[in-house]
């Protein structure tokens, strides 16, 4: 949900640049009567936004920008019945995990407790 968030800020802040005399140099978009869709605006200051998809199922796009410290912005995404999935070098990473927690996740799976043996024998029934 923090990467919808995210993704909606961003979105944001290119639209919140100075609107000063900020042409749109393309504007194509499409809508079928299966559900289908795509559009691509592009704008004089360098705004790029695209998508394609079915109203519903999915979509896959991207939008670019330069920023106002004039870093380029671009994210690619789908989403589809499994989320939202952007991708993009500016979106936060977690840390790495550290080699003592490593081992430690790899003793508990190699010695399970009583209760994790008996849930990973019911968990073998159900499937």
């Amino acid at each position: 949900m923090y990467k919808l968030l995210l993704v909606v800020a961003l979105f944001g802040c290119a639209l919140a640049a100075p609107l000063n005399d900020d042409k749109i140099t393309k504007f194509l978009a499409n809508q079928d009567t299966d559900g289908t869709y795509a559009y691509d605006v592009q704008q004089q200051s360098g705004l790029q936004i695209q998508e394609e998809g079915q109203a519903g199922h999915y979509a896959r796009g991207s939008f670019s920008y330069t920023s106002p410290e004039g870093v380029p912005v671009q994210l690619i995404y789908t989403a589809d019945e499994f989320g939202f999935h952007p991708q993009s070098n500016l979106l936060p990473t977690p840390p790495p995990i550290p080699e003592a927690i490593l081992r430690s996740i790899q003793f508990i799976q190699e010695h399970p407790t009583p209760e994790e043996l008996a849930d990973r024998q019911v968990r073998a029934q159900q499937i």
